[in-house]
């Protein structure tokens, strides 16, 4: 019989010692959010600084953890981070211009990762070894397959507060080249505030959604606030990118129970979870929730299999065409497509299935309009008006899908704010959009 105890302790290291493996040139993989070692890529750091390394590259995506070569942009020419999504340090970096990125949907990334890249190395967070030598990657499935599939190592940070997620990805000590152990409490996600305005805006959707739906939901006060709207309903499913804190509300009071799903009926499936520590709790050990990859989880033509399907997310800005811009600001990049066109997507070839982009109507405490005569120069369109389905603010809501662009228009200007709603008249009818 194999003691794969014995295995472990001999592969069993310091994160210095794998940094020291690292090569100059060498391009390093990791996941989404929890999954990401930030103690190995300290070490990694470290030997950077000191000039022993160079010309380094580091994928990433959803980037919580605040990781040395995206903070310092004196690493520039030393160790590159590469983003498929970002956040946080990574936004800051790709905008300084010592960082670069990667524009995708997210259901296309294991394709690129199969098919563009070789990884000398995979580096992920996991938690403590079973008794059958597998690790669980905890809170992410992702494309976390794909990169085994693609890197000639394999180095863990085993963690004890990484929740064991039973219906997820596995991977066994045979497969691992070195590990080491960080017992560090995984990243959390700020309490959302639900104010007055969040909380219309998701009354208004959860008034749309009827009982035995399948729900997606994106980040932020808008989809949190419709998950907490929806607690009086019934038989609810979930099939979505990402699990939060919304969701597992809706599982405990019982308004889930994923009993109405065409497939994977009584389970809900997620391909990543990131939020408090209730999450990281609720994972631990339940089969009642599947990490799945995300070419399966994301792709429209699995999502619209479910009927009913309902997503949830948030933009930045929208035009009277109905373009929706999610990830600049101008030009100035803040986020990635992510899923939101594989969810407005799949939601829309679904059998009574609905997409919600929502937001609040202003920006900047009342003094920007997020309903925009044109999207702003440099803006990077996410949802194209052609997908479009409805738009909602805390002034009504738009549907947009097969209406001509007078009747967009006119809806868009029904919900945008009071105050610039004779502004974007005037420039409609200037236009010859207003017939």
């Amino acid at each position: 019989m194999t003691d794969y105890k014995q295995m472990y302790q001999a592969k069993l290291t310091s994160a210095d010692e794998l940094a020291a493996r690292v090569e100059s040139g060498w391009l390093i993989g990791m996941d989404a959010g929890a999954a990401q070692t930030p103690e190995i890529m300290s070490a990694v750091a470290k030997r950077a600084y000191a000039d022993e390394i160079k010309d380094v590259k580091v994928q990433t995506l959803l980037d919580v953890y605040p990781l040395e070569f995206y903070a310092d942009q004196n690493l520039k020419g030393k160790i590159t981070g590469c983003s498929w999504f970002s956040s946080g340090g990574a936004r800051k970096a790709i905008n300084g211009g010592w960082a670069d990125f990667i524009p995708a949907y997210y259901r296309d990334i294991p394709k690129y990762v199969r098919s563009l890249y070789d990884y000398d190395v995979f580096c992920v967070s996991v938690s403590p070894m079973d008794k059958h030598g597998y690790f669980s990657l905890g809170t992410t499935s992702s494309y976390s397959q794909a990169m085994l599939e693609k890197s000639k190592r394999i180095f863990l940070e085993v963690n004890e507060n990484q929740p064991r997620a039973v219906n997820g990805l596995q991977i066994h000590i045979s497969q691992v080249d070195g590990l080491v152990e960080a017992n560090y409490k995984l990243p959390v996600l700020p309490p959302t505030v639900i104010d007055d305005v969040s909380q219309t805006i998701g009354n208004l959707i959860a008034e749309r959604i009827p009982d035995g739906a399948c729900i997606q939901l994106g980040i932020g006060a808008v989809p949190d606030a419709t998950g907490m709207a929806l607690k009086n309903k019934h038989d609810l499913g979930i099939h979505t990118e990402m699990f939060t804190d919304s969701m597992v509300e809706l599982i405990e009071c019982g308004a889930v129970n994923n009993s109405k799903k065409q497939i994977h009926r009584g389970i809900s499936v997620t391909t990543f979870a990131y939020g408090s520590q209730r999450i990281y709790d609720f994972i631990d050990d339940n089969p009642g929730i599947a990490f799945m990859p995300v070419d399966y989880v994301n792709d429209p033509d699995v999502i619209c299999r479910n009927d009913n399907v309902i997503s949830i997310n948030a933009a930045l800005e929208v035009d009277l065409w109905g373009q929706v811009c999610s990830e600049s600001i101008g030009t100035k990049h803040m986020s990635g497509s992510g899923g939101q066109i594989d969810y407005v997507r799949g939601a829309c070839q679904s059998k009574g299935g609905k997409s919600f982009i929502a937001f609040p109507s202003t920006a900047k405490g009342g003094e920007i309009s997020k309903i925009k005569s044109t999207l702003t120069t440099g803006a990077v369109c996410t949802t194209s008006k052609n997908d479009v389905d409805y738009i909602v603010t805390e002034y009504g809501v738009a549907q947009l899908r097969g209406r001509s662009l007078s009747d967009r228009a006119k809806q868009l200007i029904a919900i945008a704010h009071p105050n610039f709603r004779d502004e974007l008249s005037f420039e409609a009818k200037k236009r010859g959009i207003l017939i």
